[in-house]
């Protein structure tokens, strides 16, 4: 019997299987010996929500949830947010390595050229309501690239993949930038790519023509540390869509399109704002016991506490508090910054959340940052989704040179009614 196996007995029949272990995982295939009978499908796992199943081998992020660990390619995340910038992280997530001052300003260069939308795109952005939903707009324009650089569909070709990377990497600020403007009924702002790439981002949704307009740096710097801390979170809802989809060999941008929809939901991305919300029904710190009461009795939702993943401490979380308050000096301050800290105080002295393993996650500081920053509330998820391209794009890649993958095709556990014979209408 060998060491890095696992023995099955299957009391059905007693036949005894020994199934290798590699990586702390089994084959779910390997399973399907284990038959009843010649004619037997054989034995599946069932995982709803694939709560335990690992889909994929991948070398890009690194999680512990128990220790609070989170790593892009080995750099831990709190050495990227203080020494690096979003798109030298973005680099790291696609080349597997940090570059070279040479590579960094050719990579840099690369982006600023692609920063300029398509004049297609342009006029449908202006073709929405101006009170359609930002993330609606992203998944229509990302998804209509498609039809613009028809030769993405190349997707073996590592030549035509980084070009779209660029575009993609380059153009989804702008896209944001223009749907905000739209919404606000201003003339849209083309891009300057002599800024930085959060500094751009700030500049054309906030220029109104003043001569002596200057981005603020520390709120750019702020928006770079969110963008780093948000860029990658291995095999979440939207990048197993993205891996999902492109599995099909579809363009990126339409796989782009698909991770975006999945970002969409109030339980992906629209968790910040989930916060911001509970923050206001608080209203005032003195009214923060109270709240945490009727949370402990199930009357209500401490939002932006615990993760399907971390049962510590978001890593993120230490440092998104850190920038918080230094977004908060460098602009009026904000009385839900007190309830929030007032909230995180007492909760992590509560035996009641700390058995739970309930610490504060990403979420519960940076929708009070987005705030801070003029975005609406409904800008949140695409906050979220722009430096999430680069860590989409890079599993993407990572999928499609992964010889074991095929497209993606779930089985399932049929419940429903055994073989019946058509009943003509008439005689229903």
């Amino acid at each position: 019997m060998g060491k890095d196996t696992l023995t099955v007995t299957d009391n059905r029949t007693g036949q005894t299987y020994e199934i290798p272990i590699e990586h702390n995982t089994v084959k779910a295939l390997d399973f399907r010996q284990i038959k009843t009978s010649t004619d037997d499908f054989g034995l599946m796992t069932y995982d709803p929500a694939y709560m335990n199943t690992a889909e994929c081998k991948s070398t890009i992020t690194y999680i512990d949830g128990d220790k609070g660990i989170l790593e892009y390619r080995g750099y831990p995340i709190e050495q990227l947010a203080e020494q690096s910038t979003y798109l030298e992280v973005a680099y790291l997530l696609l080349y597997g390595e940090l570059p070279t001052k040479e590579r960094l300003d050719w990579w840099t260069y690369r982006i600023s050229r692609h920063l300029f939308l398509h004049n297609s795109l342009i006029e449908q952005i202006q073709a929405f309501r101006y009170d359609a939903h930002p993330m609606g707009i992203l998944i229509s324009a990302v998804a209509s690239m498609s039809t613009l650089y028809p030769e993405a569909k190349e997707v073996h070709s590592p030549e035509v993949r980084e070009k779209q990377i660029w575009r993609i990497l380059g153009q989804i600020p702008t896209i944001a930038a223009f749907a905000y403007r739209h919404r606000i009924g201003r003339p849209f702002n083309q891009p300057d790519n002599s800024l930085s790439y959060t500094s751009n981002l700030l500049y054309m949704m906030d220029f109104m023509n003043q001569r002596d307009y200057e981005v603020n740096p520390v709120l750019a710097k702020a928006l770079d540390v969110l963008f780093i801390l948000h860029a990658d979170h291995e095999q979440n809802c939207s990048t197993a869509t993205m891996r999902g989809v492109g599995s099909s060999h579809t363009d990126p941008y339409c796989a782009l399109s698909a991770a975006a929809a999945a970002l969409y939901g109030p339980l992906h991305g629209g968790a910040n704002e989930a916060v911001l919300r509970m923050l206001q029904q608080i209203g005032d710190v003195k009214n923060v016991p109270t709240f945490i009461e009727k949370v402990k009795k199930g009357e209500g939702r401490l939002m932006g506490f615990g993760h399907r993943v971390y049962k510590n401490y978001d890593p993120r979380a230490k440092i998104i508090r850190k920038v918080a308050y230094e977004v908060f000096e460098a602009t009026q301050s904000n009385p839900m910054l007190e309830i929030a800290v007032e909230l995180e105080r007492i909760a992590l002295q509560d035996d009641y959340f700390i058995s739970r393993k309930l610490y504060p996650n990403v979420d519960f500081y940076s929708g009070l940052i987005y705030q801070a920053l003029r975005f609406p509330i409904e800008y949140f998820p695409f906050l979220f989704a722009i430096p999430r391209a680069s860590g989409w794009l890079a599993q993407w890649i990572e999928m499609l040179e992964d010889d074991e993958q095929k497209i993606m095709r779930p089985r399932q556990v049929y419940l429903g009614a055994a073989r019946r014979d058509y009943i003509p209408v008439d005689k229903r």
